[in-house]
């Protein structure tokens, strides 16, 4: 009885750490990605640009409930040189642009010149999954 007891306890405390390694982290095939923006895209400014997601869900950041195991929100990566530590919350800044409410979509007033844009996601807490959700880099030429 002793030994079944002990089982018992063991599985369900395996089960709930693979719960929890895994609660955060999205499919294989999810992605990000801009909408209708192409890499090399010549453009104006004001810009809108769309934010792309598949197989993967977006909430406000902060949200607290059972969807934030299977969504996050949008961070805009802008003109930067390297990516920030993925396992640190994303800075706020110029350069690391929050969606806070959970937009898809957002207005850029950008200078005349090249500009990289890079989509990463993240979690109620403004961390990147494990894997992060991060889409490619694109460079656009605003005139």
């Amino acid at each position: 009885m002793h030994t079944t007891l002990v089982r018992t306890i063991y599985i369900l405390c395996l089960s709930a750490f693979a719960v929890s390694v895994t609660a955060h982290t999205p499919p294989e095939d999810a992605r990000v990605f801009f909408i209708g923006l192409t890499d090399g895209a010549v453009v104006s400014t004001p810009l809108k640009v769309k934010f792309g997601i598949e197989r993967f869900g977006i909430v406000p950041a902060g949200t607290k409930d059972k969807r934030r195991h299977t969504a996050g929100h949008h961070h805009l990566l802008l003109d930067l040189k390297q990516l920030p530590d993925l396992d640190q919350p994303i800075p706020r800044d110029d350069h690391h642009i929050h969606f806070d409410r959970g937009e898809t979509e957002a207005v850029l007033d950008l200078s005349p010149g090249k500009h990289t844009l890079q989509l990463l996601l993240g979690d109620e807490t403004h961390e990147p999954h494990d894997p992060p959700l991060i889409s490619e880099k694109i460079t656009i030429t605003v005139e």
